[in-house]
């Protein structure tokens, strides 16, 4: 952020002229005092004008409302009709769409809802200074409904690989539910586990511990 100097009688003064010229309140800018400035003989003689650098404070991103925009435009886009809310808390922005018309934005095993999570997510973190922020996207309770499809395919699967002895292949999947199926047989002693191929058709492997 660029700083500017501003110079006045005294500080107050200095801090005066720069609020005056940036057009800004005093809580927007930050500054340092370079030289307090002297009054010289008789206040006239040998005098100096005190001089500030200003900076401009950040302005802080409505990250919600950047997600909200977005997404209206892309539903408008769809002719579909939405309610959209949303809760940032502990670095994850959670989205919960409601309306008529979710299956067209679940999509095919959710890889609709997936990619507008995934623009989203660079929406919000574009130009962003700071932590990246995790967007989860969701609409009718899906995600929880395919995490618990998902650990029972895990579960279904293992049994059959510990039965017959033989790795099973899963379906491609993306990085979210492969870490499911990771999960959830992490603690199966028998059991391991590993992704392979490239994305998008990168998939899980389950096989008998060696």
């Amino acid at each position: 952020m660029n700083s500017m100097e501003f110079s006045g009688k005294n500080v107050d003064e200095a801090l005066d002229a720069a609020l005056k010229s940036l057009k800004v309140t005093e809580d927007k800018i930050t500054y340092e005092v370079v030289d307090e400035g002297s009054k010289g003989l008789l206040g006239l003689i040998g005098s100096k004008p005190a001089i500030i650098r200003v900076t401009m404070k950040p302005v802080e991103r409505n990250l919600q409302e950047e997600a909200k925009t977005f997404l209206r435009g892309i539903l408008n886009n769809m002719d579909i009709m939405a309610e959209i809310r949303s809760k940032l808390e502990d670095g994850t922005l959670k989205i919960e769409l409601a309306g008529p018309k979710m299956g067209l934005i679940i999509g095919y095993r959710g890889e609709t809802l997936d990619s507008l999570q995934y623009l989203t997510s660079l929406v919000v973190n574009k130009h962003r200074e700071g932590e990246y922020v995790r967007v989860v996207l969701d609409t009718e309770g899906y995600r929880l409904k395919r995490e618990e499809t998902l650990e029972r395919l895990a579960e279904k699967t293992a049994y059959k690989v510990k039965k017959y002895g033989r790795p099973m292949k899963l379906e491609p999947m993306n990085p979210y539910e492969r870490r499911i199926i990771h999960s959830k047989l992490q603690a199966d002693e028998k059991i391991a586990t590993h992704s392979i191929g490239e994305e998008p058709f990168r998939r899980v492997v389950v096989e008998l511990h060696k």
